[in-house]
């Protein structure tokens, strides 16, 4: 007896057949040729528009990260000069970071696109923690890392003020530790001081490379000794200042002593 094929299966058969036969679709050479031809017209229109039309000009330069008024908006727009004008995509985002970062008060600067206008920076100023005193009476700023950014006639509020003394025996000895060594030391221990001392603004008074004095605002003396051991001497010294005295001595951090 004939097998009978219900109509349903019957049909799909004929399809898969259809299948099987049916040639795979394949473009001409002359239809590869205009679809990369369109392909090209559409990357150099959008290249033109990004790099070369005013399309996606620089409309804004936005700054971020300024904490006072020491350093503006217009003196990092006017740092930056004529690097921020023109297509977006044409801006050379290190040249830009590289004239922010030339301003003294800038410690780094971050710069990225804001598309379709803006060209962003995100700065980070130097924060004293100590001012100089040099010998024209101006103070000089430092930041931890030692870097002296500012020079004004007044030292800036809540920061240690350094002061250079030098004893008979550390003037003889300036060769082996010129100033700047021994500036170098006192600022060290500026940024190591507890942050209560520090913002009291007391002055670091050095005398030799060993022998740096703090004066607290209160009219406390602090001997300090050199600049080694500065985080140690400072835990010590808040551990001190717990009892009231008039003289404090970490000069010898592990065997502490205070009077008055």
């Amino acid at each position: 007896m004939a097998e009978r094929l219900d109509a349903p299966a019957l049909a799909e058969e004929v399809e898969e057949d259809e299948d099987e036969e049916r040639p795979p679709l394949r473009l001409s050479r002359r239809g590869i040729l205009v679809l990369s031809g369109l392909g090209a017209a559409v990357l150099g229109l959008l290249g033109w528009v990004l790099y070369f039309s005013s399309a996606l000009d620089v409309q804004t330069v936005a700054i971020q990260g300024l904490r006072n008024d020491q350093l503006t908006v217009d003196e990092v727009r006017a740092a930056i000069g004529p690097v921020q004008h023109g297509p977006l995509a044409r801006v050379d985002l290190d040249a830009v970071q590289r004239r922010v970062q030339a301003i003294p008060r800038v410690a780094k600067a971050e710069v990225w696109r804001g598309w379709p206008h803006t060209l962003r920076v995100k700065v980070i100023e130097r924060q004293p923690v100590a001012a100089v005193k040099d010998s024209d009476g101006k103070f000089t700023q430092m930041d931890a890392s030692g870097v002296s950014f500012a020079t004004e006639a007044t030292a800036p509020a809540g920061v240690p003020v350094v002061e250079l003394q030098l004893s008979a025996p550390a003037q003889d000895a300036i060769s082996a530790f010129p100033q700047s060594a021994l500036v170098a030391a006192a600022v060290k221990v500026a940024a190591g001081l507890p942050s209560d001392v520090a913002k009291g603004a007391p002055s670091l008074l050095v005398r030799s490379y060993d022998d740096i004095e703090l004066r607290l605002a209160g009219g406390a003396t602090v001997r300090w000794g050199s600049a080694e051991r500065t985080d140690r001497k400072a835990t010590v010294l808040l551990a001190l200042l717990k009892q009231k005295a008039a003289n404090y001595d970490v000069s010898a951090p592990d065997a502490p002593a205070i009077s008055g």
